[in-house]
């Protein structure tokens, strides 16, 4: 495919993306960084995509076998 179709495709999905609400803007700008990566070069919209992912839980481990009584 032609730079400038890709170009063209993820300027036209920031474009959308600005005018949409939040849910469809994020799969907007997503898809336009998808275009931009096959340019290879980051979409403006990376570093707003970040996703954090929740912290580990720290539950105390419980044994199955009870330690009491056993010699």
């Amino acid at each position: 495919m032609d730079v400038e179709f890709y170009k063209g495709f993820a300027q036209r999905a920031r474009d959308l993306a600005d005018k949409a609400d939040p849910f469809t803007r994020k799969r907007l700008l997503v898809l336009a960084e998808r275009y931009d990566a096959k340019l290879g070069k980051p979409s403006p919209a990376s570093p707003n995509l970040q996703r954090t992912l929740p912290l580990p839980r720290t539950v105390p481990a419980v044994s199955s076998v009870s330690d009491a009584g056993e010699a």
